[in-house]
């Protein structure tokens, strides 16, 4: 059995350090020995390693209010790195940039056309500010293979073309991942929203189209092809179903959670997941009583309990969940 080397101790160490300043904001030596269980003399060099590196700093002291020495307070330096999420869309794109801390330090939307190339280039540029980008996510329709990162089917976005990522790295000259849009929502929704804590869901995605995510053992499955979750495909009554649909046909609550149901039905049937998030503007807007609806549906036709809940990201989840995988992207290259 191989064991940790020092070196692979120190990093793990300072791994371990990071991500509790991330997760807990500045902290002082006594507690990051009392959070991580390292001694005192380990503690004193991982702050100095870290200090060198450039990726902490003193930001205040702790104990102002009482007698004696005060203990300096360490924080990340959350401008050492900056990530961009982009959302693509058929009605344009929107883009965010982020420090290292997940901090939104910039933002710039673009109308479609027909050169997305450039349209991309511009807005990620205009959100950086001038600031050197770490990652850059894109998020898309369409399905997105595992192993290429390529897209391989249609997304129906104006000015989409084979390569588009690649030449996107050259332009930016920083990585670049494309990645199915309801996947990154989803993302979104299990470290910030309704799936957060839940090891196993399904996110049915309803809005101008219909989509899906499969998340189980609290990791996003893909499936051979990247087509794992795209309920879309199957005639499951779901298109009537989404925002634009049920306005049109003018469906009442129950209605819509009936034809809702149905597809959720199928998932639970296949996937057994225990909870299903309602997104995209129909799950939003329906919010809990139509998640409720649905839910009391599904019960009558599964015998599998089964939660379901309106997604409860804020703001564009799409955007979010590309800029938390930039993020643990850019995380693992600057902390190691």
């Amino acid at each position: 059995m191989k064991t940790a080397t020092p070196a692979m101790a120190r990093a793990i160490n300072d791994r371990l350090a990071l991500d509790l300043l991330l997760a807990r904001g500045p902290l002082t030596a006594p507690q990051l020995r009392d959070l991580t269980g390292l001694s005192r003399p380990t503690v004193s060099d991982l702050i100095e390693r870290l200090r060198s590196a450039g990726l902490i700093e003193v930001t205040g002291e702790s104990g102002k209010d009482r007698r004696g020495p005060n203990a300096r307070l360490y924080g990340l330096v959350a401008e050492r790195a900056h990530v961009a999420g982009v959302d693509i869309r058929w009605s344009g794109l929107s883009v965010t940039v982020a420090d290292l801390a997940g901090r939104e330090v910039g933002s710039a939307v673009h109308e479609p056309s027909d050169d997305l190339h450039a349209a991309i280039a511009e807005a990620v540029e205009r959100a950086a500010g001038g600031r050197a980008l770490q990652a850059v996510v894109l998020g898309s329709p369409g399905l997105v293979h595992p192993q290429t990162g390529a897209l391989t089917s249609d997304s129906r976005v104006r000015g989409w073309r084979p390569g588009l990522p690649a030449e996107l790295r050259r332009t930016l000259g920083v990585q670049v991942v494309l990645e199915n849009e309801v996947n990154l929502a989803a993302i979104a929704e299990h470290r910030a929203g309704a799936a957060a804590g839940s090891a196993d869901f399904v996110l049915l995605w309803l809005d101008d189209g219909v989509g899906g995510a499969v998340v189980l053992g609290g990791r996003l499955r893909r499936g051979v092809s990247g087509g794992a979750g795209e309920v879309g495909t199957l005639d499951l009554g779901l298109k009537e179903a989404t925002f634009c649909a049920a306005l049109e046909a003018k469906l009442t609550p129950a209605e819509l959670a009936a034809r809702i149901a149905k597809g959720v039905f199928t998932i639970v049937a296949v996937l057994d997941p225990g909870l299903v998030v309602l997104g995209g503007r129909t799950g939003r807007q329906g919010g809990d009583a139509l998640a409720a609806l649905v839910e009391e549906e599904v019960a009558r036709r599964s015998p599998a309990p089964t939660r379901v809940r309106a997604s409860t990201v804020e703001g564009n989840a799409v955007l979010q969940g590309a800029v938390l995988t930039a993020l643990d992207l850019a995380r693992d290259a600057v902390f190691g």
